[in-house]
């Protein structure tokens, strides 16, 4: 994928292990912001659903997509509301909506050159990881994983029972609210599932060594769910 040299800009790294750059995503006829991380191996590709007022500049998704890059996975970090759409506050809270976003994305991704050998995990932050599930409890083809930090995975009501992909729930030791609505989450999943607690973390892991802790967690369960290429399929893509 020689079009994907990196771009100057503030949100973008120019890391010399892999490349950066800004797209246009075509999800089911809607234009979307998007940044691609393309590692030069890449082994999977994560699709990022950030939490509402927050957007593919986000630092925290950011760090946590260049553990993963680091780790040979492929990024894909979306707005998945257009500038007019987020106007609205209550799109950033229409499951539905945001789920058929991230379903586009995915296929729109998974039909770039270099990419459609890649199966693909879902990291969802806040809002976006009930939009996470409620997509791959829909439409669960390529995807094997789901991550999801200070989320709020309850917001995908009665498709957590259809989710069939391993989920794991991260939350901050300080976000009591949010651990009761991950705990109710967890029991209504019947998938392969786990629920990790990061001691003294607050809802955006701000605190020091928390955020770290979240980017671990995230690549050993994508590193450990997300099924590698074929061979074939990666000498197609060299």
């Amino acid at each position: 994928m020689s079009d994907l040299d990196p771009i100057p800009n503030p949100g973008i790294s120019t890391h010399p292990s892999f490349r950066e750059r800004e797209v246009v995503v075509n999800s089911r006829g809607n234009e979307l912001n998007a940044i691609l991380g393309f590692p030069s191996d890449p082994r999977g590709l994560i699709i990022f659903a950030h939490g509402s007022g927050s957007g593919r500049y986000s630092d925290r998704n950011i760090f946590v997509a260049r553990a993963l890059e680091r780790n040979h996975f492929a990024t894909l970090l979306i707005d998945l509301l257009n500038e007019h759409e987020a106007e609205d506050r209550r799109n950033a809270f229409d499951i539905p909506l945001l789920a058929e976003r991230l379903s586009g994305a995915k296929e729109w991704a998974t039909s770039q050159p270099g990419l459609e050998h890649l199966n693909v995990g879902y990291f969802g932050a806040s809002t976006g990881a009930g939009a996470a599930l409620f997509a791959v409890a829909h439409d669960p083809v390529k995807v094997d994983a789901v991550v999801s930090r200070g989320g709020r995975p309850d917001l995908a009501e009665d498709a957590l029972k259809w989710v069939s992909v391993p989920t794991l729930l991260i939350v901050g030791g300080k976000d009591n609210v949010v651990i009761d609505l991950n705990k109710k989450a967890m029991s209504a999943l019947t998938c392969r599932k786990d629920m990790r607690i990061v001691p003294g973390a607050t809802h955006l892991f701000e605190e020091p060594g928390t955020l770290e802790s979240v980017a671990k967690l995230a690549t050993n369960w994508f590193s450990a769910n997300i099924r590698m290429p074929a061979v074939k399929d990666l000498r197609r893509a060299n």
